[in-house]
């Protein structure tokens, strides 16, 4: 048995509000992230699988409506949601993931099921969720997805017409002023944050997985996919290198095939997890304006957690350790 398991997470990566940092708020984001990982914790522990860890960790990040998946994703130029979410188990490469749908309340179990149960890889739209209802998964209406804070964001976003309001490149229009802020008690500017949320595990019997899960960017055209869905951009697993997940500016992260490049490089380069993740999100992202960051752990144990911008929501929980929770630099 491998006694460096490990559960890795994030929640998305942006720029920091430095206006009006509230410590409650603050506070809040630790303790949810807190949470989630010490529920993959207890699922390594009891000797349950990479997938079952990474599966019950963004599960909970879908149901808490502070980050950017399931309930309290962001919402489309038409007013709707659309869900993104993957998943991929190491130990066979097998792969599943569902894109661009609106009424599974859980998006990663549906990814789940269709690496389980489908020969397929990648369901989208109507299609996604006739399998996952054929699968006996939960479904919920559109006003589950829906919080205050969200909605205002798409106002602003709406009204000065930015097609991405979720980006914070240089390109961009500036970001509103404190004023018209939407939420002014997140430690990351919902304005200007890449909102995705992933986990990367490695249990006892020394399998890795990942997944990730999202609700795409603030005002995005309705059919828009990200990185997220596709394996090797937003999400990728082989115990012979690592499991990554990543966030961040999904075009740039599908040019680059982000997720597979750590676990290529390692694997081709015979480099560490470390320097390949860190090669792929300071060197190779930022050459086309990548911005974001990702997560990652090889069969070893290591855990990395780099991100180019001001701030990402991430942690990490070793077996028999206290989690470790961060938000800035």
């Amino acid at each position: 048995m491998n006694s460096n398991a490990v559960i890795a997470i994030h929640g998305g990566a942006g720029t920091i509000l430095r206006s009006s940092m509230s410590a409650s708020a603050e506070a809040d984001y630790h303790a949810a992230l807190h949470a989630v990982l010490s529920a993959g914790q207890r699922v390594l522990a009891d000797g349950g699988s990479a997938l079952d860890a990474v599966s019950e960790a963004v599960r909970l990040l879908e149901d808490c409506p502070l980050f950017n998946a399931g309930r309290g994703a962001v919402y489309t130029a038409a007013g709707t949601h659309e869900l993104d979410a993957a998943i991929m188990d190491g130990s066979t490469l097998d792969a599943g993931a569902i894109c661009c749908v609106k009424r599974v309340r859980n998006p990663i179990l549906a990814a789940r099921r269709v690496l389980e149960r489908s020969e397929h890889v990648l369901f989208t739209g109507e299609g996604a969720e006739a399998f996952a209802a054929a699968q006996g998964l939960e479904f919920a209406e559109p006003e589950y997805f829906h919080t205050e804070a969200r909605h205002r964001q798409w106002l602003i976003a709406r009204g000065q017409q930015r097609a991405m309001l979720d980006h914070d490149g240089a390109t961009l229009a500036a970001a509103p002023s404190p004023s018209d802020d939407p939420t002014p008690h997140e430690p990351i500017d919902p304005n200007r944050k890449f909102g995705t949320v992933g986990a990367v595990a490695l249990d006892q019997h020394g399998h890795v997985a990942a997944a990730t899960s999202t609700g795409g960017v603030t005002n995005k055209q309705a059919g828009r996919v990200g990185d997220t869905p596709l394996i090797g951009a937003g999400c990728y697993a082989d115990d012979a290198t690592c499991a990554v997940s990543t966030t961040g500016s999904g075009e740039m992260f599908m040019r680059m095939v982000a997720a597979y490049d750590v676990a290529a490089q390692m694997a081709y380069r015979n480099v560490s997890l470390q320097e390949a993740a860190d090669d792929v999100v300071m060197n190779r992202l930022p050459k086309i304006d990548g911005r974001g960051g990702l997560i990652a752990v090889d069969a070893r144990g290591n855990v990395t957690l780099p991100f180019n911008t001001e701030g990402m929501y991430r942690g990490f929980a070793r077996l028999g350790e206290a989690p470790v929770t961060a938000i800035y630099r």
